[in-house]
């Protein structure tokens, strides 16, 4: 049995969530994280000393933490040949997007767009957000030029990349912002939404996340 640790609003544990629905591997996931807590707890440190979600267990293998190796490792492990690429190269021409997706384009994203946009609007830093949009664009822009390739990062169908690269566009297309003109992005999300496993992991109200 594979046990996910980490509340359904964490959008590093819809990452591992959605892998695992796509890959079709079942699961028991166990709240923590937020305000569910419990990663302060000796035992939750014992797993995951940084205190943070997602962790998964696999049987009776030592715990797995940071979301995008979870996924390189159930991709690698369980993955077909269209999900975990076995040529290196394949591979790699797709996990250098998920490798960007983490360091370039999410930190925008999440730090400067999203996180301000949840809070109370006497509380945001408007200077900030604006620049932070305005330096987001180019980078949905190179995304959108890297989809024009094809339906997915992987070819016909979604692959590891597709997990780590496509969960945080629920977010992006769902709030109130000024975002780049980018058809091949948008058709790439229209495709993610009407995936079940991504409608139930991934599309996920954040609501709960915002500032009160």
């Amino acid at each position: 049995m594979i046990t996910v640790w980490g509340r359904a609003t964490s959008s590093n544990v819809q990452i591992v969530m959605w892998a695992l629905a796509e890959i079709g591997l079942e699961c028991h996931r166990i709240d923590a994280g937020h305000s569910f807590g419990k990663v302060d707890t000796p035992e939750f440190r014992a797993m995951n000393p940084n205190g943070l979600v997602p962790v998964l267990i696999d049987g009776d293998a030592e715990p797995l933490w940071e979301s995008a190796a979870i996924v390189r490792y159930l991709g690698a492990k369980y993955g077909s040949g269209t999900f975990w690429p076995t040529d290196p190269f394949e591979r790699a021409r797709v996990d250098k997007w998920a490798e960007w997706i983490k360091t370039s384009f999410g930190p925008v994203f999440l730090t400067g767009v999203f996180w301000s946009l949840l809070q109370k609007p006497e509380n945001r830093d408007a200077a900030a957000f604006t620049a932070a949009v305005e330096k987001l664009k180019p980078l949905a822009r190179m995304l959108d030029a890297r989809l024009a390739e094809g339906p997915y990062l992987g070819g016909d169908e979604p692959c590891f990349a597709d997990m780590i690269v496509g969960t945080l566009l629920y977010r992006y297309f769902t709030l109130d912002f000024d975002r780049a003109d980018t058809p091949n992005l948008r058709a790439y999300y229209d495709r993610l939404v009407a995936r079940p496993a991504y409608a139930e992991h991934v599309m996920v109200s954040y609501d709960a996340l915002r500032a009160k």
